[in-house]
């Protein structure tokens, strides 16, 4: 078997075996979601479900990566770096939540927060690999900016479309093998971190699919964010980077879409929710059917990445 996929299928059945553990300890921990009152019907009967879940696949994608250092595998540490700042600050805001019972961290804090600690995680992305982007400019000073806005652009992006089960946590499996198997550039160490989270995310989802025993919470989502953007820096790609997560771009969008044109009109819509998948929910769709469209458009995008990364190298 290729290691590869010998790293996923390991990963897997490791997750699997961890993930029942992990939701008993959870409930003990009274680690109950907290539903937002504006989110429909269907979705109030999730309070309570436990939340936090991400810690799983995280830890066993930095475990993947430092397996892979040891093993004198180069290119892990900008994917490890990004588990580890997204998941810090994920599992702090997941624990304010059911600590105060608000909606996390304020965003007045969150947000720079988020900038802070993106920062060396940049730094290393960039020294890892990605001092050179392909059709981007060359300069440190462009460079370094766009690569900490990006890396939190995605962590957010990811976060957003974390709203129904599964939708997130397949779309991001999606993204992460694509990201080392269809892309051009991934170095050997950076695979291994993608495979193993991979393979976690999929064993995750045994757990997260409609109805969930379990969400990623922030800690989950804003690790993944970080380590897919760091994983496209390094390669050179980060210009790809919005074609493979089209998705997860597009659900961000509907969010700003939605409310900006409902402060310049005075209270209307242009969806009748945002994040864009609630809308879908609100016309009829279920929450399964909802995933697996998504999950095919982020196929379709992870493949038309691949084109254009090997189109412009």
């Amino acid at each position: 078997m290729p290691l590869d996929a010998l790293t996923f299928v390991a990963s897997f059945a490791i997750a699997v075996l961890l993930y029942p553990i992990a939701i008993d300890r959870l409930r003990r921990m009274n680690a109950g979601q907290v539903i937002q009152t504006e989110l429909p019907e269907s979705h109030q009967k999730k309070a309570g479900t436990p939340t936090g879940g991400g810690i799983i696949f995280a830890a066993l994608g930095i475990v993947g990566g430092l397996i892979a250092a040891l093993n004198g595998h180069a290119g892990a540490l900008p994917a490890v770096s990004g588990l580890v700042a997204g998941g810090i600050i994920g599992l702090a805001d997941d624990q304010r939540k059911l600590r105060v019972g608000s909606l996390g961290i304020p965003a007045r804090l969150k947000l720079p927060i988020q900038f802070l600690f993106a920062i060396p995680v940049a730094a290393i992305a960039l020294s890892q690999g990605g001092a050179h982007q392909y059709l981007l400019p060359s300069s440190p000073w462009v460079l370094f900016p766009l690569t900490v806005v990006a890396i939190v652009a995605t962590a957010n992006a990811v976060n957003i479309t974390d709203g129904m089960d599964g939708l997130a946590g397949g779309l991001s499996a999606i993204g992460l093998v694509a990201m080392v198997l269809l892309l051009p550039r991934a170095p050997a160490g950076e695979k291994a971190v993608a495979m193993t989270l991979a393979g976690a995310l999929v064993a995750f989802l045994v757990y997260n699919r409609y109805p969930a025993r379990v969400f990623m919470g922030d800690t989950g989502a804003l690790a993944i964010g970080y380590a897919l953007a760091a994983m496209a820096v390094q390669q050179g790609l980060l210009i790809v980077l919005p074609v493979l997560a089209l998705v997860f771009l597009l659900e961000t969008l509907s969010v700003i879409i939605q409310v900006a044109y409902f402060k310049v009109s005075g209270g209307r819509r242009v969806f009748k929710m945002a994040p864009i998948h609630y809308t879908f929910h609100h016309e009829g769709w279920s929450e399964n059917r909802i995933a697996l469209s998504f999950w095919g458009a982020g196929l379709v995008s992870a493949l038309a990445a691949a084109g254009v990364a090997r189109l412009i190298t």
